[in-house]
């Protein structure tokens, strides 16, 4: 152990914390480093590039669904603009598991927005930075922000404004208060479509090394709904599972819906058929389909069937909706009378109805819209 000055023993710095990659999750581990690797957000990033030549970047407000690369986008770009050493002291990042109320934005937020920003250092990695004068606040999530303290936040900007930029992120743009979202340039975030998302985890895969079968990207797509987080999170929870086994197995599709909670397509195929829906396609043919009994009886021991396997009501609701609305054979007049239906039943399962009853209600008046 070494000694100071007065021949008293000092401690050694503590080492720095390194995450080993193999252990950390999948969505943090690949997530964009730079601006140029977010997915699917073209005209975003094309404004975005304009502010790394510039550096001129005004008060920014990110909106869209989840997993849409809000967040990733513009902390790639704070750390591109400082580089590795100065991003720790000219970025603030907020998020929901913080408190957002008004003491937080009176003091915090308000306390890190009036430090003049320190001079560029050079960067650790040899890379120049632009590293302009000025620091970013990152509220995420700023819709779930409370009035008073948006309100709040209103006057910061304002006064603050030469050396702090703010990035406010969230899902529901008309939860930001007007005076708030008229100080920002807006950038919408788009649903992944399937292109993006599908070239993004096949990338993925193949730099884990995990063989992925094309019905499997697919699945991942269609239960994900565009948000590319929640899909990549599944891959990786798909993965431990087949290489729990000894040996490991191949990733299915099935796999994929069970982690997602899905309720398999087979089922709802046939539980669709138990209500008069035509069989279309193979991946609605399930053996022994067509001899399921049909009227109150055959729908009720359907139902009871599918509660007693564990399936949610609010899930096989959604996915009879999606099929039923889709089919090609049911007409106009009975779709609108089951989509009815499927609107009164989920404002009932939203409200704490019982499931079983509701689902059985909703099979019955499906069976019977589908028999007139």
């Amino acid at each position: 152990m070494a000694s100071n000055f007065f021949g008293a023993p000092t401690s050694k710095p503590a080492p720095k914390h390194v995450v080993d990659p193999a252990l950390q999750p999948w969505v943090e581990k690949y997530r964009p480093k730079t601006i140029d690797d977010v997915s699917a957000q073209e005209h975003t990033i094309a404004v975005l590039q304009k502010t790394l030549t510039s550096t001129n970047l005004p008060h920014m407000l990110f909106y869209g669904p989840p997993g849409t690369g809000k967040t990733s986008t513009i902390l790639a770009l704070s750390r591109q603009l400082f580089g590795p050493d100065n991003f720790r002291n000219r970025v603030l990042e907020l998020n929901a598991s913080d408190e957002r109320g008004i003491s937080i934005v009176r003091e915090k937020i308000k306390n890190f927005a009036r430090q003049t920003p320190r001079a560029q250092a050079i960067a650790s990695d040899g890379k120049t930075y632009p590293c302009p004068p000025y620091k970013i606040i990152i509220l995420d999530e700023a819709d779930s922000m409370t009035q008073d303290a948006q309100g709040a936040l209103r006057r910061i900007m304002e006064t603050y404004a030469r050396i702090t930029r703010f990035c406010l992120v969230c899902n529901y743009v008309t939860r930001i208060i007007e005076p708030l979202a008229s100080r920002c340039s807006k950038f919408r975030f788009t649903p992944l479509d399937p292109t993006s998302t599908s070239a993004r985890l096949s990338h993925i895969a193949q730099a884990e090394g995990i063989p992925v079968d094309p019905s499997v990207i697919s699945t991942l797509i269609s239960t994900s709904s565009g948000d590319l987080r929640r899909s990549i999170t599944y891959l990786q929870s798909a993965s431990r599972l087949s290489s729990s086994t000894n040996p490991p197995t191949a990733i299915t599709a099935n796999d994929i819906q069970e982690i997602a909670g899905v309720v398999p397509d087979t089922v709802v195929a046939d539980f669709a058929r138990t209500l008069g829906v035509e069989s279309i396609g193979d991946a609605m043919d399930v053996d022994g389909g067509s001899q399921n009994p049909k009227g109150f009886e055959g729908v009720k021991k359907k139902v009871k069937e599918l509660m007693r396997e564990g399936y949610s009501g609010t899930q096989i609701l959604m996915q009879l909706h999606d099929l039923v609305i889709s089919h090609p054979t049911v007409n106009a007049r009975q779709k609108s009378q089951c989509a009815l239906t499927f609107a009164e039943a989920d404002k009932a399962l939203c409200d704490g109805a019982d499931e079983e009853l509701w689902i059985l209600e909703v099979g019955l008046q499906v069976h019977k819209a589908l028999s007139s």
